[in-house]
């Protein structure tokens, strides 16, 4: 445990940063174009977090990729159950994350279609912004990082 945070910052791993921030980008614009209902923009962030590390994925990712760098560095990215474990994980972090923000600063709603469909019929339903927003995530992030984190796992 006392090297999970341990990191290396030497050419590779400085190279690895902007390199994973461009998977990003081109994973978000491969799930626009194809108007997919998941985001694939934390691919990158995520193959920072496996190959680099918790801090490397934290600098291409916040905290997405320090989740999937300490997993990794449990050893969890090592088999196929271990992805998955990893990937619920990460939606989780995701999730904890991205619902007080979507609250403060979108009312709630995340851009994605059917987070956004979930989150109209909860509020339809007189529901709390806040539990709408917390379910509109949990049916976007957890599968988008299941995806996301068993695309990484194959390229690893």
């Amino acid at each position: 445990m006392n090297n999970v945070f341990k990191t290396k910052l030497n050419t590779a791993s400085l190279v690895l940063i902007p390199a994973c921030i461009g998977i990003n980008y081109l994973g978000k614009l491969f799930a626009s174009v194809l108007k997919l209902p998941l985001w694939l923009d934390a691919i990158g962030t995520c193959i920072g977090g496996a190959l680099g590390g918790p801090i490397i994925g934290a600098i291409c990712g916040a905290a997405i990729g320090l989740a999937v760098g300490i997993m990794a560095r449990l050893g969890k990215m090592e088999n196929a159950g271990g992805a998955i474990l990893t990937a619920v994980v990460a939606g989780l972090v995701a999730v904890c994350v991205s619902t007080p923000l979507n609250v403060l600063f979108w009312g709630g709603t995340t851009g994605n279609v059917w987070g956004d469909a979930l989150f109209a019929a909860t509020q339809a339903a007189n529901m709390p912004v806040a539990l709408g927003s917390l379910l509109d995530e949990v049916v976007v992030d957890v599968p988008d990082k299941i995806i996301t984190i068993l695309i990484v796992f194959a390229i690893l």
